[in-house]
């Protein structure tokens, strides 16, 4: 087999047997890049030099007998978390020459760790949109067809690992970025419970709704990241103090007697009928390996996609504000009053979607239309977060499908935002609750991929990833490679 398409665990031991090393690791997926990602365009930046100087660090880390499970290991971050002395671009013109000064705690916990990181991964522009198509640095492209999207707003990451052009990526999930994406390159994407990992660094789209993850090939490569990634941080007043489970050591227990939920709404109309027919065959695996299944409801799900596009660019206008021309971001040339600094210094540096959102966040946080739209749609959100809550005290996880379909083509949304945000259906009411949420491989329609949704209750990352890994030992889809990439 070749590097690429070993998992972490087995690229770790490689390297703690000296098999290779890690600065022959890291060649190896730089050389990938240069190769494959012009056709995929994964990555926005790539710091070849930094790479190759924390491989030798890592090298040395490991002779000394040090380091950890990760060390040496590289990685593709997610152009949103801020890395020192490292262009943080956040895919939008507004930060193309932003340099950031320190370092996202996510970054700076995985550097800990030793990880390598080979560069910063493409992604929707301020995390806004559904098939990155948004970004200033032109679209990504699905490494299973090149002519379709990856899905956003992490698209850069997902098509990276997908390709093999990183073993593994941050993320972050505001409606669905990290599953939704997952789901349509064939891989395992996990966003967990809001405040399990830090904010800190992440430049903020809805603050109440953002969190960072990880995307992978597998359930058991996402556990060994989502580990080292997540605790509390007094630097992110949402981070929440508890301890972290032992995710990589709860991957080997039984899921038979497990409780799992089917949600009704999530199986009306609207779902291709290839897409069903995957999730109901991946339902008959987990009954095969012990679980239980059962029908449950979540009645206000469908009201998930009004509320979180009234919630989302509320807060989205509120974080966006700092960037006015005058502090850091693009500044516009050449004009003459405040006023107008401000006017062009947005309105070049923010793409269509971005000062879409901002519109209509300001609107609904506007005199007049607060109550009717904005607090209306907090109390909605409450109803859905007290259906998970119901829905819990019945089954330890709700199962069901990522996304609607497989990938659409590059363009055939674009200019119709209302159902590019339909994309997002099945995953906005985990963000909107809080609670943690994966996909995962579960089949093929059409030789594309489609991804199973896992939601688990607040902080049970645990028995989600092992319920993940449980499934993909019982089947194989996660092993298979997009042509002309293995």
């Amino acid at each position: 087999m070749s590097l690429h398409e070993l998992s972490l665990r087995e690229l770790g031991e490689g390297l703690r047997a000296k098999k290779f090393s890690s600065r022959e690791l890291t060649q190896h997926y730089l050389g990938r890049i240069g190769r494959h990602d012009p056709a995929l365009n994964s990555y926005i930046t790539v710091t070849a030099d930094r790479a190759l100087a924390q491989a030798d660090a890592a090298d040395a880390r490991l002779a000394a007998g040090q380091g950890s499970a990760l060390t040496g290991i590289p990685l593709a971050q997610k152009d949103i978390f801020c890395t020192s002395g490292v262009r943080t671009s956040c895919g939008s013109k507004m930060l193309d020459k932003f340099i950031a000064p320190y370092d996202a705690t996510i970054v700076r916990k995985l550097d800990g760790a030793g990880m390598v990181m080979l560069g910063k991964a493409n992604m929707d522009e301020f995390a806004m949109g559904s098939s990155n198509e948004t970004s200033f640095y032109g679209p990504v492209k699905n490494p299973w067809d090149v002519e379709r999207v990856p899905g956003g707003s992490s698209g850069g990451s997902v098509a990276a690992v997908a390709a093999g052009l990183a073993p593994v990526a941050t993320a972050t999930d505001t409606g669905g970025s990290i599953r939704q994406p997952a789901a349509l390159t064939n891989l395992t994407g996990i966003k967990p419970t809001y405040g399990r990992v830090s904010r800190y660094g992440m430049i903020a789209f809805a603050s109440s709704l953002d969190q960072a993850g990880v995307v992978a090939r597998s359930a058991e490569d996402a556990a060994v990241v989502l580990q080292a990634m997540s605790g509390f941080d007094p630097l992110d007043s949402t981070s929440v103090e508890r301890p972290v489970d032992d995710y990589v050591g709860a991957l080997g227990a039984s899921i038979r007697g497990l409780r799992i939920g089917l949600p009704k709404e999530y199986f009306a109309e609207g779902l291709d009928p290839g897409a069903r027919a995957c999730i109901e065959a991946a339902v008959k695996v987990f009954e095969g390996l012990g679980a239980s299944v059962r029908e449950v409801s979540l009645p206000n799900a469908p009201l998930s996609v009004p509320t979180y596009y009234v919630v989302a660019p509320a807060e989205a206008s509120s974080n966006l504000a700092r960037f006015d021309g005058v502090r850091y971001g693009h500044r516009a040339e050449g004009v003459h009053t405040l006023e107008e600094l401000y006017k062009r210094s947005r309105g070049e540096g923010f793409g269509a979607e971005v000062q879409r959102r901002i519109m209509i966040g300001t609107y609904v946080l506007s005199h007049g239309y607060y109550d009717a739209y904005y607090l209306k749609a907090q109390k909605v959100r409450r109803l859905i977060y007290d259906d998970f809550r119901r829905a819990f005290g019945e089954v330890d996880l709700i199962l069901g499908p990522t996304a609607q379909s497989v990938a659409i083509k590059l363009g055939d949304k674009s200019d119709d935002p209302v159902a590019m945000y339909l994309n997002d259906i099945y995953t906005i009411a985990a963000n909107l609750a809080g609670i943690p949420a994966m996909s995962l491989p579960a089949g093929f329609h059409q030789d594309l991929p489609i991804g199973l949704q896992l939601m688990g209750n607040f902080f049970d990352e645990g028995r989600m990833l092992n319920a993940a890994h449980q499934y993909q030992q019982a089947t194989d889809f996660h092993k298979r490679w997009p042509k002309g990439f293995a």
